[in-house]
């Protein structure tokens, strides 16, 4: 088959999902969709204008920008190794279609293995994006400004983003750029990124979907973000934001720009429940300037494993990490069906492993494993039908890791 043919069957599908009501995404994923086998692209060096198919257990040299034209499609199969040099980037106007599975990722990082040494996936204009079960590390490489770039970042209205039980660490800037897409971003981990910027997940101008079952842990800024356009209200961002756990987030800016476990500013709508905030410079913060009426939130856990921390940027300031769960001045209140501790081993969840982390550089080693012990207080507490028209989102367990198996599998 043709690779014209192969990106019509694939567009096809992907239309078939996208008329899909957005807040079934999580229902709805791409796993069904074939990846492409004919068209292999044969191991080696790569660079420029490239589509097809790279394949299982090959190995790849990426020595120059990778472009992925409109209307093309370039796939991975399960295994395949990518290796980035030249701090090159993949410029995507067509369609990129990851596909590992949890026995054989597909692996892409940097020739240098060292934070921010290769330009990431840039495709503000692509036609679809679909990442599973693959590792993405030590993104963020300078563009030719000296700026760090964007792990993913796509600026179209309506292009479908399915990003899922994926790896990132070490990027430079934000993790996920999504502004206007439909996104699916579930399951994933996502390790000491930013440098002295960047949110994990960064959601603008007229952004909807689902983002749930997520690990966030030592982002430089915000874990979650919502915003809309201040100038262009509509379309508007709304986003189902459930069963994540935020780790020792937003601390790398300082208090001028403190970073949130999850945060919604700027006209923007959330659905925010049953998540665990954990060491965060703030937990969870609802902007004045959001669209407060209706968003709704509630069932998040908060906990913090010391009393206070000192601000990175200004050592004379001391934080109180409880006090900012809920920050002063904002519209984001706590609420009843909230677990929010009052001292240190008060409704602590009960991580596997954690080693205290409250503020970390970027790169810093992630040997956390965030499932719950037995006894957690956040088995049971969750709210498993929180969006009424839509009773499959939801858990009855808070955080990434669920008694139910739709949990995070890493």
């Amino acid at each position: 088959m043709k690779t014209k043919h192969i990106y019509i069957i694939l567009t096809s599908i992907l239309s078939i999902a996208v008329t899909s009501s957005c807040k079934k995404a999580e229902v709805n994923t791409f796993t069904k969709i074939k990846i492409p086998t004919s068209s292999p692209i044969a191991p080696g060096n790569i660079s420029g204008f490239v589509k097809g198919t790279l394949l299982t257990g090959q190995t790849y040299s990426v020595t120059g920008d990778i472009t992925i034209k409109k209307g093309d499609t370039l796939s991975a199969q399960p295994g395949a190794i990518i290796v980035v040099k030249n701090n090159a980037q993949f410029n995507i106007q067509g369609v990129l279609n990851l596909l590992g599975t949890q026995d054989s990722p597909v692996f892409f990082n940097s020739d240098a293995n060292k934070p921010g040494t290769w330009g990431g996936f840039q495709a503000d204009s692509a036609q679809a994006i679909i990442i599973k079960w693959t590792h993405v590390d030590n993104t963020g490489g300078p563009d030719a400004s000296g700026s760090a770039r964007r792990t993913i970042v796509v600026n179209t209205v309506g292009v479908p983003v399915d990003i899922e039980d994926s790896w990132f660490t070490n990027g430079q800037d934000d993790l996920m750029g999504l502004f206007g897409a439909k996104v699916t971003i579930l399951r994933n981990t996502i390790s000491s990124s930013g440098s002295t910027d960047g949110e994990g997940i960064n959601l603008k101008s007229g952004t909807t979907g689902v983002v749930a079952y997520n690990v966030i842990f030592s982002q430089a800024g915000s874990g979650i973000k919502l915003e809309t356009n201040k100038n262009i209200p509509f379309p508007q961002t709304e986003v189902d934001v459930y069963n994540n756990t935020v780790v020792a987030v937003g601390w790398r800016r300082g208090s001028a720009e403190p970073g949130r476990g999850t945060s919604v500013g700027v006209n923007a709508i959330g659905h925010i429940y049953n998540n665990i905030y954990v060491n965060c410079y703030h937990g969870l913060e609802i902007f004045n300037d959001a669209d407060v009426v209706h968003t709704t939130y509630g069932n998040n856990l908060f906990y913090a494993t010391v009393d206070s921390f000192t601000d990175l940027v200004d050592p004379t300031i001391q934080i109180n990490l409880r006090a900012n769960f809920y920050p002063a001045g904002a519209s984001g209140t706590p609420q009843p069906t909230d677990l929010i501790s009052t001292k240190v081993g008060n409704l602590d969840p009960l991580f596997v492993k954690f080693d205290g982390t409250v503020a970390a550089p970027n790169g810093y080693p992630n040997t956390n494993d965030f499932h719950l012990k037995t006894g957690s207080p956040a088995f049971g507490a969750g709210n498993p039908s929180f969006d009424t028209k839509h009773p499959e989102l939801g858990n009855q367990d808070m955080g990434a890791y669920t008694t139910d198996g739709k949990g995070n599998k890493h």
